[in-house]
């Protein structure tokens, strides 16, 4: 039986998010079992010319509900890059996976050949429904939410592979 693209994408984003949600929440018991400022870990970052917690979350967000939307030929939602909290984090997390709960397998199956477009900051990139999930958006929603991990891991926070993986 082959896999289709719904079975690669949407529960794949969905359970990876509820992960990073867990992150998150070790992450903001840390801090306030410790008493640090939740900022200094908001604000984290691995390297100077990284992107901070805040914003790593915010990526993985936007492109989790991106891949969904562009896939599904869907109107993708806007989110404001406002968070400020864990709890705001949380909150964008939650409205992430209610949108792409609302995406069923019959609007993303048969996808793979479709053309979908991405507005960079350079320009306009092209690709099929298939190349754009497995050599664009899963790599890049991977790579931030991996950062996140890694940012609250190199700042103390007491997590771990599964706590990565969801467990098994």
């Amino acid at each position: 039986m082959s896999l289709s693209m719904y079975q690669v994408s949407i529960p794949v984003f969905q359970r990876t998010l509820n992960s990073l949600s867990v992150l998150l929440e070790k992450g903001a018991a840390f801090a306030e079992a410790r008493k640090i400022d939740p900022s200094v870990l908001l604000n984290a970052r691995l390297a100077p010319d990284m992107f901070p917690l805040v914003r790593q979350v915010q990526i993985a967000s936007d492109t989790a509900k991106g891949a969904g939307a562009r896939l599904a030929n869907i109107d993708i939602p806007s989110f404001p890059d406002e968070e400020a909290s864990f709890a705001d984090l949380q909150a964008r997390i939650t409205k992430t996976l209610d949108f792409l709960n609302g995406i069923h397998a019959t609007q993303i199956d048969g996808s793979e050949e479709r053309t979908v477009i991405l507005k960079t900051h350079s320009g306009e990139v092209s690709f099929t429904g298939q190349s754009y999930l497995l050599f664009f958006a899963l790599p890049n929603f991977y790579f931030h939410v991996t950062s996140a991990y890694a940012i609250l891991r190199h700042n103390g926070v007491e997590i771990g592979k599964l706590d990565y993986l969801g467990g098994l």
